[in-house]
C-alpha cells in the first residue's frame, strides 16, 4: 500500500513508428522491487483463479521482492512454459482478479512475469533440461502455436519422443505470423524453440498434414495431438466484398511479419502505405492492424466496432473478480487512430477497375438489459454515409479450424460450432489415440488459455500412454499453493 502501480517506460509513438521492434522497456531494479512489493498477503489470492494457467503469483512476487531469481523462475515455470510470451501479449486476466484491484490499481503481474523470465535467461536458469529416461513412445503434435508448443514441451519432459508438424516455414503459429514484431519480437520465439530442440523436440516445417503430408503418416505414432488453432476467419458477406483492397486481417499481418524477417511473400503484396485504411473489428487483431498500418505509412487509419463503446470502469454486470469488458486503449491506438463504436458496414464501393474506393456505413443504437448489457440493436435513421477508403482489413475473429484435409481424413467428430469435439479436462476426440487442445477445441481464445490447454492435454496423453502421469496438474498446483 506504500507504492502506486507503475508500468515500464515506452518509446514515444513517433519513435516507435519508425520500426517494428519492441518498444516497452524493462524496470530498473528498484522499480521492480517496489512493484513486486505491492502484492499483498491475501487471505485468498483470487489471481490464482483469474489465471487460466493457475500461476502461483503471490509466491513468485515474494521471490522477486527478495531478489531470489532462481526461486521466482522455478515457481513461475512450474505452471507456465512460456512466460516470455504471456509477459508480452497476455491480456492478464490475473490482474482483473487481483485483490488489490478492488479499490486500487492491481499488481503489475504481467510485467513481473516478463522480468522473471528475462532475468532467468540472463542468469542461465532458463536452459534445456532434456529427460534422459525415454519411454519409447512417439507423439505427433499438429500445429506449433502456443497450445502445440506447450503440449510438446510437457510431453518431452515426460520422456516421450515428440515430432511437431507445422504447415508454415517456421514454428510458432499465430505467435510468429499473427502477432506483430513490435509486440512480440521473433527472436523471443526462436530462443525458446532452440531450447525445445535441445531437449529433443523435433520440428517439421512446411508440413501440412492432410495436404503435402499424408494423414496415414500419423499411423506410426502412439498418440496424436491436434493443436492447429481456429484459422477460418469470420467474413463480411456484403456487396463489394470481392473488390481489390478488402482483405482478412491475417493476410495483412502475416505478410508484414514475413517482410520484417526478410522472408519471401507467398501472395499479392498488401500494403497500407499512402492509403486511407478502415479496420473492421475492435479486438486485439484489429489493434494490431492499426499499429502495422501506421508503421507502413497509412494516410489515415479508422477502426469500427459493431458493439457500443465499453465503459471505462466496472459496472454491476461485471463485478470483481470477473474479467471486465472495459474500454481498452492499446499502444497502437496511442500511435494514431480514429475509433468509432456502434457502426455497421453496409457495402463496399469500387471504381471501374474493381479497386475499393469507399465503404457505406450506418450508425447503430443498442438496447440494453437491466444490467446495462447490450442485447439488441437497430440502425439510426438517416445515419448512412460513405467513407472513403482504399484498404479494408476484416478483423472480426475466427469461426473454427480448417476442416478440409486433416480433420476430415481423421474423421474426428465436430461440435455445433465446427470445432473438434472433446470434453474439457479429457481432450480425447472421437478418433482412436487422437487428442485436441487449444483454439481447435475451445474456439478462438487467449494465448494463456492455449498454453493451459496444451499442458492439460499433455497430461491426459501421458496418462493414456503410461497409465499415470507425473506432469504438473493445474488444479493440484493451485490447491497446494
Amino acid at each position: 500500500m506504500e507504492f502506486e502501480r507503475v508500468l515500464p517506460a515506452k518509446d514515444a509513438p513517433k519513435e516507435r513508428l519508425k520500426n517494428y521492434k519492441e518498444f516497452v522497456h524493462l524496470y530498473d531494479e528498484d522499480t521492480l522491487n517496489k512493484q513486486s512489493a505491492r502484492c499483498m498477503d491475501c487471505g485468498i489470492p483470487f489471481c490464482h483463479s483469474g489465471c487460466p494457467l493457475g500461476n502461483v503469483i503471490p509466491e513468485f512476487n515474494d521471490a522477486v521482492y527478495h531478489a531470489k531469481w532462481e526461486e521466482a523462475y522455478r515457481i513461475l515455470s512450474s505452471t507456465n512454459n512460456f512466460p516470455e510470451f504471456t509477459g508480452r501479449i497476455c491480456p492478464a486476466p490475473c490482474e482483473s482478479a487481483c485483490v488489490l484491484g478492488i479499490n486500487r490499481s492491481p499488481v503489475a503481474i504481467e510485467e513481473i512475469e516478463k522480468h522473471i523470465i528475462e532475468i532467468a535467461y540472463q542468469k542461465g536458469f532458463a536452459k534445456a533440461r532434456p529427460n534422459l529416461i525415454k519411454t519409447g513412445k512417439k507423439v505427433a503434435v499438429i500445429g506449433s502455436g502456443p497450445s502445440g508448443l506447450a503440449a510438446a514441451a510437457q510431453l518431452s519432459k515426460a520422456g516421450h519422443e515428440i515430432v511437431v508438424y507445422e504447415r508454415d516455414d517456421k514454428p510458432g503459429g499465430l505467435l510468429r505470423y499473427g502477432i506483430p514484431d513490435f509486440k512480440l519480437d521473433k527472436w523471443v520465439i526462436d530462443r525458446r524453440i532452440q531450447l525445445m530442440e535441445e531437449e529433443g523436440v523435433q520440428f517439421r516445417c512446411n508440413a501440412e498434414v492432410g495436404v503435402n503430408v499424408p494423414a496415414t503418416e500419423l499411423n506410426g505414432y502412439d498418440a496424436i495431438i491436434l493443436a492447429g488453432g481456429s484459422t477460418i476467419p469470420r467474413d463480411l458477406g456484403i456487396p463489394g466484398r470481392e473488390l481489390k483492397g478488402v482483405y482478412y486481417a491475417m493476410q495483412f499481418l502475416k505478410q508484414q511479419n514475413k517482410r520484417v524477417s526478410n522472408l519471401p511473400l507467398d501472395a499479392e503484396d498488401i500494403t497500407a502505405k499512402g492509403k486511407q485504411v478502415l479496420v473492421i473489428g475492435g479486438g486485439d487483431t484489429g489493434s494490431d492492424c492499426v499499429g502495422t498500418s501506421n508503421r507502413q505509412g497509412a494516410k489515415s487509419v479508422t477502426q469500427f466496432e459493431l458493439m457500443p463503446q465499453p465503459p471505462a470502469g466496472r459496472t454491476v454486470a461485471m463485478p470483481w473478480p470477473s474479467y471486465p469488458m472495459l474500454l481498452k486503449t492499446t499502444t497502437s491506438h496511442e500511435e494514431g487512430c480514429q475509433r468509432h463504436w456502434g457502426v455497421s458496414t453496409k457495402r463496399f464501393i469500387g471504381d471501374e477497375n474493381g479497386q475499393l474506393k469507399a465503404a457505406v456505413v450506418v450508425d447503430l443504437q443498442w438496447e440494453t438489459d437491466a444490467l446495462g448489457r447490450p442485447v439488441k440493436f437497430s440502425e439510426v435513421p438517416n445515419s448512412e454515409r460513405e467513407l472513403p477508403c482504399e484498404l479494408v482489413l476484416l478483423a472480426m475473429g475466427f469461426l473454427h479450424p480448417q476442416q478440409e484435409g486433416l480433420l476430415s481424413q481423421l474423421g474426428v467428430e465436430l461440435d455445433g460450432r465446427g470445432n473438434v469435439k472433446a470434453l474439457e479436462g479429457e481432450y480425447k476426440t472421437s478418433a482412436d489415440k487422437v487428442f485436441v487442445a487449444g483454439d481447435m477445441r475451445r474456439g478462438q481464445s487467449l494465448v494463456v488459455w492455449a498454453i493451459s490447454e496444451g499442458r492439460e492435454c499433455a497430461r491426459k496423453v501421458d496418462q493414456f500412454l503410461m497409465g499415470y502421469s507425473e506432469l504438473e496438474s493445474k488444479d493440484a498446483i493451485v490447491a497446494y499453493a
